[in-house]
């Protein structure tokens, strides 16, 4: 079992338009930002306005992009890096990826548990100058590493970005070079298999000394050190990094808990804040089990929206009924698993753990598509390749449930696991079992540090906080209850679905590209159909 680097203390595709399409026209929406004045309403017995009314303020400006001055070592890894992208960067663009590595404490709150040397990457136009201004990308927990996304990001966004910035990839603790693998399989395969549809004292009971034995094994691998896959762990070690590129306030964009980190970051440090993207935070205040119980509901919106996409195009895989033929598969696989010629079984939790990764990324919904209906079939492979990523070698099962676990500071007890579970089997049919389950392998778990003292980012500049209608990482009201606790945010809303809404569409792509590129800040309240 691989125990990650510890150092000394030394220093839209077709399928998925046609359902943005069908559900603009269902929605009725614009085809971009609002550009209607705010309406004012005034009531009958309010005092007169005074005589000389004082001029409005103007918003505060954005400040221009620094060049950077690295200290990180660099060197060139392009082709090492592009080949692992799902999707290869465009044919006529050209891109140059830097490798460097980045030594940070092992724990911000603890210095005696050593360092830890996390992933950096740059992504630039070949031949770009190397102090063009940093753009960082931060992902999130549930996703590729964020070095990976960075360079994917270069083979999507608008060239005119890249004319303004270099991206930089800062991977999260426990993944790329800092990969997390300490749980062992036999208990990791239990969680990842688990299915609460039937609640019993004996099945809580057996998946909570799954979940105790994860939590023995990553605790004694790790030195004590399990409690520093954390999001707010993440925003230090984005303020090193600023510091490393040699600029006094960095620009970033930030995706799921990612954002949150990134909001962290600007709590902390308002003055070292550029322009900053924050695309999909989770709920600021939420604690289990309410947190959950809102992703829940989002992934149930996702999957409705990705049987929308399917149905809207000929020759659905899925049939008329999209999450019809889903639940018909779970309750199939939880009667008897489907076995692979190499052994490997596909059940019913594994299958949603699939479909929940792969509801993030909407270019991808074909294919998965096209996975379930063969595990529907009786061939479980596109489905347990779809899961390698997250559930085999060195897979990003161990850092997910470290930093959700993390991340929140109230356990709840089996019995009142138990109930919950009941309940939300019937509130989300699909998800409900699985998002219980999870709150069962936190619940052994450390618990969760105190929250940092709540600051709302006075004295940044302004921030843009983005919202996904249907993100199967958090409801939209999340990301608006982020825009309303930071002074300077500015709030847009997107009806599409998946992880992140940028650069997916036009819309959002023009406003934050604006934003980014020329520092034109967007009104608050802007609404960008799928």
């Amino acid at each position: 079992m691989a125990r990650p680097p510890r150092h000394a203390v030394t220093g839209a595709l077709p399928w998925a338009t046609a359902f943005l399409c069908l559900t603009a026209l269902l929605a009725g929406c614009t085809v971009g930002p609002s550009q209607r004045p705010p309406v004012a309403v005034l009531g009958e017995n309010l005092p007169a306005a005074p005589p000389t009314p004082p001029s409005p303020t103007p918003p505060p400006a954005l400040p221009a992009p620094e060049a950077q001055q690295a200290s990180i070592p660099f060197f060139e890894c392009t082709e090492d890096t592009l080949v692992t992208l799902v999707e290869p960067v465009p044919a006529d663009r050209n891109l140059q990826v830097d490798c460097g590595e980045l030594t940070v404490p092992a724990d911000p709150d603890q210095p005696g548990l050593g360092a830890v040397t996390l992933g950096v990457v740059r992504v630039s136009k070949a031949g770009a100058p190397a102090d063009r201004p940093p753009l960082l990308v931060l992902g999130d927990s549930t996703r590729e590493p964020s070095t990976r996304h960075a360079a994917d990001l270069g083979g999507r966004v608008d060239p005119a970005l890249l004319e303004s910035y270099t991206l930089v990839g800062l991977d999260r603790r426990g993944s790329g070079l800092d990969m997390l693998d300490c749980a062992p399989d036999e208990a990791r395969a239990a969680l990842v298999d688990a299915n609460l549809s039937t609640v019993s004292d004996t099945r809580l009971a057996l998946l909570l000394e799954q979940s105790r034995a994860v939590v023995q094994e990553c605790n004694l691998i790790l030195d004590g050190g399990i409690g520093s896959y954390r999001s707010a762990a993440s925003a230090a070690d984005v303020e090193l990094l600023r510091a490393a590129l040699g600029v006094e306030r960095m620009s970033a964009v930030g995706v799921g808990d990612g954002a949150a980190a990134l909001a962290t970051w600007a709590r902390t440090t308002p003055r070292s804040v550029g322009r900053l993207v924050l695309d999909g935070p989770p709920h600021p205040q939420l604690d289990e089990p309410d947190l959950t119980d809102a992703r829940a509901g989002a992934a149930e919106a996702a999957l409705s929206a990705f049987g929308v996409a399917c149905t809207a195009t000929p020759g659905c895989p899925l049939g008329a009924d999209p999450r019809a033929t889903v639940a018909a598969l779970l309750e199939q696989l939880e009667r008897q698993p489907l076995l692979a010629a190499d052994g490997r079984r596909l059940t019913s939790g594994a299958t949603v753990t699939a479909l929940l990764a792969g509801l993030g990324e909407p270019r991808r919904w074909p294919g998965l598509a096209a996975a379930l209906a063969a595990a529907g079939a009786g061939d479980p492979l596109p489905l347990l390749t779809a899961l390698e990523p997250l559930t085999g070698p060195r897979g990003l099962f161990d850092n997910m449930l470290a930093t959700s676990c993390n991340d929140t500071r109230r356990r709840l007890a089996p019995g009142e696991i138990g109930d919950i579970a009941e309940r939300w089997n019937t509130a989300y049919p699909i998800f409900g079992s699985t998002f219980a389950m999870r709150l069962l392998a936190c619940a052994p778990w450390p618990t969760g540090r105190e929250a940092p003292a709540a600051g709302n980012a006075e004295g940044a500049p302004p921030i843009l906080v983005i919202g996904t209608a249907a993100d199967p990482r958090g409801a939209l009201d999340g990301a608006r209850r982020t825009a309303d606790s930071l002074a300077t945010a500015r709030f847009l809303g997107w009806q599409g679905a998946g992880t992140g809404a940028y650069p997916r569409t036009a819309c959002v792509r023009q406003v934050v590209d604006a934003m980014l590129v020329d520092g034109v800040v967007p009104e608050s309240g802007t609404l960008c159909p799928p």
